[in-house]
């Protein structure tokens, strides 16, 4: 992914906790303190955070088997 999302609504700037739960990621699981810190992002710290996240996804299964085998979790 080379970016946010493109916004429907001309240049504004969607929120980055809607951006990231759009991404699949589990905002509403987290701490406001949290949402507070991913809302602080820089647009190039959400890239690249989206940018991991579709690269961990594309692994899935294997990393996925890892985290059940050892018993951890990388988010």
């Amino acid at each position: 992914m080379t970016g946010p999302p493109p916004n429907p609504h001309g240049s504004e700037q969607r929120p980055v906790e809607q951006v990231l739960h759009e991404a699949g990621f589990p905002v509403d699981l987290l701490t406001e303190e949290q949402r507070l810190v991913l809302g602080d992002l820089t647009p190039q710290e959400l890239t690249l955070l989206l940018d991991v996240k579709n690269r961990l996804d594309a692994v899935g299964p294997e990393v996925q088997a890892h985290g059940e085998i050892a018993g951890g979790a990388l988010f």
